[in-house]
């Protein structure tokens, strides 16, 4: 990004505006293809563990975000975007917040909804106020609670051709996700630490694999595409809350590695435009996501608070940059 205005004027003068300079190659287009190869080994694990619903979901979700853009883009007479990518990184992100169980009408209607309503609505890439995957997904979840929470094992939705979606075949086939046993108190039932590593439990396609989610979150490190910042306060503060809240120890690695923490705190909460610009800032933000992230798990009925979290910590984000905002240097009060 270059925050640098040079004006030349007919006795060549320059006017420089204030610092910082940045001067960057980086456009949104590479950022977002840096982001989408981190998704890969996620995307790969989602389709080999949930079998063709997953793959189903993924094209389903990205057609239909770029889609949308196009046309309202066009309808809106505005310039056409789709080629940034940030809509097929949208579409990955909501399927991944998805059960291979979800059917492609409401996977569709998500993803309509995060380009249309969050993102293009409030001024297009760069203006959103929240993540738009995360909007997709607590407005699904608000509309299809049932839909969204039957969670099947991977060896079911793999060899399982059809899921219908009633209260006999639920009971039949649902999976209690770890958390959700945790909740509950059957402590017994959890899978191994190895199983939740990899990835072979129930859950929505996305957040299961902790292993290949952390691959794609080092490339994006590697890359600088993003701050380890964000996400390790996130998830430190979460782990510290959960345990002040008597959580024991023997337990905290299933919270972290369950519940979409890890996708949410990496892929979702270091979304660029919803974010504090600052060090200060994102540090408040990140300690919020996992103070609101231990409270719902600990104290709410929900046993997952990652999308709650970072929401309400995007709404907050402008409050964040006001409070945290430094003096450019030589400014007079």
């Amino acid at each position: 990004m270059e925050n640098t205005k040079l004006n030349q004027s007919s006795h060549n003068e320059r006017f420089v505006s204030l610092a910082p300079h940045v001067r960057s190659n980086d456009t949104t287009q590479k950022i977002m293809r840096d982001v989408i190869i981190a998704l890969v080994p996620a995307m790969i694990g989602s389709i080999y563990f949930f079998g063709s619903k997953a793959a189903i979901l993924l094209a389903v979700c990205i057609i239909s975000c770029v889609g949308s853009e196009a046309i309202f883009q066009k309808l809106m007479h505005k310039e056409m975007r789709i080629s940034d990518l940030s809509a097929v990184v949208t579409g990955i992100l909501i399927a991944f917040n998805l059960p291979a169980t979800s059917p492609w009408w409401m996977a569709a209607f998500g993803s309509i909804f995060a380009i249309i309503v969050i993102k293009e609505c409030f001024g297009g890439i760069g203006s959103n106020f929240m993540n738009p995957a995360i909007g997709a997904r607590i407005v699904v979840m608000a509309s299809w609670a049932k839909l969204m929470t039957n969670y099947v094992s991977p060896e079911v939705a793999k060899w399982t051709s059809e899921v219908v979606a009633s209260s006999a075949t639920v009971d039949a086939t649902s999976y209690a996700t770890p958390l959700t046993l945790m909740k509950a108190g059957t402590f017994e039932q959890l899978p191994s630490l190895m199983d939740m590593a990899i990835g072979n439990i129930g859950g929505v396609i996305g957040e299961t694999s902790a292993v290949l989610l952390l691959i794609g979150a080092l490339y994006l490190i590697v890359r600088k595409v993003i701050s380890p910042l964000i996400p390790v306060i996130f998830i430190a503060t979460t782990a510290v809350v959960l345990m002040l809240f008597g959580v024991s120890f023997e337990y905290i690695p299933y919270q972290l590695l369950g519940g979409g923490l890890i996708l949410g705190a990496f892929f979702m909460a270091t979304d660029y435009s919803s974010t504090p610009m600052n060090t200060k800032g994102k540090i408040i933000f990140a300690i919020g996501c996992g103070i609101i992230t231990a409270v719902i798990r600990a104290k709410a009925s929900l046993p997952e608070g990652v999308s709650y979290a970072i929401a309400l910590m995007n709404v907050a984000t402008p409050l964040i940059d006001r409070i945290t905002r430094t003096e450019a240097y030589g400014e007079a009060k």
